[in-house]
């Protein structure tokens, strides 16, 4: 079953069960998947819309969740934090499960120790390499972190 049938089910499940915060969230997902779809059938390109684009669009939406959630909590908006929390949460769900921070970095000094990274020049190469073999298990904002700090210490 593709990822976008799995969420059409999710909401008819979510209907069903009278779930409001599921039901809005779901029929978020879907209006986002339908414009997804519509810019990809249209333009140069034309495509069908495969679960590889909807996992990306995912990883935006949860981006973007993180952010309103930051926001939300400096200023006290403890309503809108916790829909947001809630689509976040969501969302997640249908993403592969992120390596934590510990085993990322044990990654990166692989990665490193492999391709002989000396500098803080050779960081694309590393972030290359990490893109190619780990794309939907790594967070690449943290492991650009954990790059520079490794390679600074170098």
């Amino acid at each position: 079953m593709s990822l976008k049938e799995t969420i059409q089910t999710e909401y008819k499940n979510a209907l069903k069960s009278k779930d409001k915060v599921k039901i809005s969230t779901y029929r978020l997902i879907l209006s986002s998947i339908k414009d997804l779809d519509i810019t990809n059938r249209s333009g140069p390109n034309k495509k069908d819309t495969d679960d590889e684009d909807i996992k990306k669009l995912f990883k935006k939406m949860v981006k973007q969740r993180a952010e309103s959630i930051e926001i939300y909590k400096k200023n006290n908006r403890e309503d809108l934090l916790k829909i947001e929390q809630n689509e976040h949460d969501i969302l997640i769900g249908f993403l592969p499960k992120q390596l934590d921070e510990k085993d990322t970095k044990k990654i990166c000094k692989e990665i490193i120790s492999k391709l002989g990274a000396s500098s803080i020049k050779d960081m694309g190469k590393v972030m290359g390499e990490l893109k190619k073999n780990y794309a939907d298990e790594i967070d690449f904002a943290k492991a650009g972190i954990l790059i520079k700090e490794l390679l600074n210490n170098k």
